[in-house]
């Protein structure tokens, strides 16, 4: 009997197909992301005040040019260092707090030494910044897909070199960061993470559509401890800072009401707590914060729609992963949310608009009605 040569293909596929359905499992990477777009190349320098970073597969690049043993002899150097690197994060001038899900770095760092050094991880962590305002201490990454998620089996091993692009996990995340400076003089980084799930529709199943998912805490407090290393402490030892960080939060009350007519959020915390619970349900919402003043109490904020999916005349992936964002500011509407200490265990937070007039109750309830899901209470 004569086999065709498409025949041999085709056994040939099944054998492999076979052997991967046995042998399938998730890279030892728990993050490898890779943002849409073209992608800068890693800033691999070391700044002189910190220790050397945890050592990443991916970032192993010679610049300039270099002989095969120059290069195999700069490796084994850092290695070492890295090696004897046991540096805690109190060392390196940083420690983790915490409330409930929600943990941050606190150190006596300026945000003006800070900034660069939190920007640089980012973009040495494989993504693109969609925000960078050092005047406000936010930045913003792209949507970006975490590559550790998909199968590493014998199928994508064997194509994925060329194939790469076929493999997707359906899932996209971004990272906001905020620098804030506490009443101590302290400098506060928090990381707040927002995700998007792709989902089959239609009739025949054969559309998708973006919508949001879950933010992930425990997705946030790995990132923590990753820029931890970063900023110079040992690998280990930020994982421990951040797995043991004490929680201070207590069980708390929160409710909508109208005070003197006026809707509010009534969060039962002093209002340094509450200001930064506010940021950081501002941050994981749609929201973009243009500017804050804790002086004043006030963020001046933009509401960007929630809706993920691609408008109709562009496709699916350009619409979620390009540069639309400017265009849904300009068509987002501007408000004041106002946090006011009503004594030293109660703040009110309202909504005003662009002017810093009184709000409709159809704008300021849904606005707050978020962020009373978000605060920790």
């Amino acid at each position: 009997m004569r086999i065709t040569k498409s025949t041999q293909y085709g056994l040939m596929l099944l054998v492999l197909l076979s052997i991967s359905a046995c042998t399938t499992s998730l890279t030892n990477e728990s993050i490898d992301y890779k943002s849409q777009g073209e992608k800068k190349t890693p800033n691999l320098s070391i700044p002189p005040d910190l220790s050397i970073p945890t050592v990443d597969k991916r970032y192993g690049v010679a610049d300039g040019s270099a002989t095969l043993s120059q290069y195999n002899a700069s490796s084994v150097r850092v290695k070492d260092l890295v090696n004897k690197n046991t540096v805690t994060p109190e060392q390196a001038g940083f420690r983790i707090e915490r409330e409930g899900n929600r943990r941050w770095i606190v150190t006596q760092k300026s945000t003006t030494e800070l900034y660069p050094k939190i920007k640089n991880f980012w973009e040495d962590t494989g993504f693109l910044l969609a925000t960078d305002s050092p005047n406000t201490g936010i930045m913003e990454t792209d949507w970006a897909e975490n590559r550790a998620n998909i199968p590493d089996d014998m199928v994508r091993r064997f194509l994925g070199k060329t194939l790469e692009t076929l493999y997707s996990t359906g899932e996209r995340d971004k990272f906001r960061t905020r620098l804030e400076k506490s009443p101590k003089g302290e400098t506060e980084i928090y990381i707040s993470h927002k995700g998007a799930r792709e989902e089959i529709t239609g009739a025949d199943k054969n559309m998708t559509k973006w919508t949001s998912r879950p933010s992930d805490p425990e997705l946030e407090a790995d990132l923590l401890a990753r820029m931890l290393v970063y900023l110079g402490s040992s690998n280990e030892s930020a994982k421990v800072a951040v797995k043991t960080a004490v929680d201070t939060g207590k069980a708390r009350v929160s409710r909508l009401q109208v005070i003197d007519q006026v809707d509010a959020l009534l969060i039962a915390q002093g209002f340094d707590r509450a200001w930064r619970e506010v940021g950081l349900g501002l941050d994981r919402s749609n929201f973009s914060v243009e500017d804050r003043d804790r002086s004043k109490g006030v963020f001046y904020v933009r509401y960007v729609s929630s809706n993920l999916e691609p408008a109709a005349k562009q496709g699916w992936f350009s619409s979620l992963f390009s540069s639309s964002k400017e265009e849904d500011l300009k068509k987002a509407k501007k408000y004041q949310v106002i946090v006011k200490s009503v004594d030293n265990n109660s703040t009110k937070v309202t909504v005003l608009d662009e002017l810093g007039n009184k709000t409709t109750t159809e704008v300021a309830k849904p606005i707050l009605t978020i962020l009373d899901q978000q605060v920790v209470y």
